[in-house]
């Protein structure tokens, strides 16, 4: 199954999206839909086993990564969206959205549209957090947004994240 994933910088949502079990690609870069969407805006396309990770906890983990309910300046840049490709495939992730609105105070502003046209980053930038994950950029933003996910969601972090976890807390030791 494929989506894509849109709100924050494409190496953050990149990171975790590479953290997750049954994420088998991840590709960075910038995505659009169709009218009044049709602009670029940074995120991935990512492919995934349904039968590993439902689609339900990938937006779960989407949703509790980024500001999913803020309206701000950046938004153009960072479109707060689950693109899909499928129509039933939108219609499992606005249920989703509605099933968590619960877990957040202010509406989800999250947009739920068609994956239009993708676009892939230059190569130097693609697997920008696990290429360096001590990059001051990496430190400073994606590792406590991946820490928090894994205290949140401790079941769906992959083997990749484990061992660069471990790694981090040895070299703090």
């Amino acid at each position: 199954m494929v989506i894509g994933l849109g709100g924050s910088c494409h190496w953050c949502t990149e990171g975790i999206f590479r953290s997750i079990k049954g994420v088998l690609e991840v590709e960075q870069g910038w995505l659009k839909s169709a009218h009044p969407h049709e602009a670029w805006s940074e995120g991935i396309r990512l492919k995934f086993d349904p039968g590993i990770t439902p689609i339900e906890l990938l937006v779960a983990v989407h949703l509790h990564s980024h500001s999913c309910t803020s309206e701000h300046s950046m938004r153009t840049k960072y479109r707060s969206a689950i693109y899909f490709e499928e129509e039933r495939t939108g219609c499992e992730v606005e249920q989703a959205i509605k099933n968590l609105q619960a877990e957040f105070p202010q509406q989800i502003i999250t947009k739920v549209i068609s994956l239009e046209d993708f676009k892939l980053n230059d190569p130097e930038f693609l697997d920008y957090y696990y290429s360096d994950t001590e990059r001051p950029f990496c430190t400073t933003y994606i590792t406590p947004k991946l820490q928090a996910i894994a205290q949140r969601y401790p079941q769906v972090m992959n083997d990749r994240w484990q061992q660069a976890e471990r790694k981090r807390s040895e070299k703090q030791q």
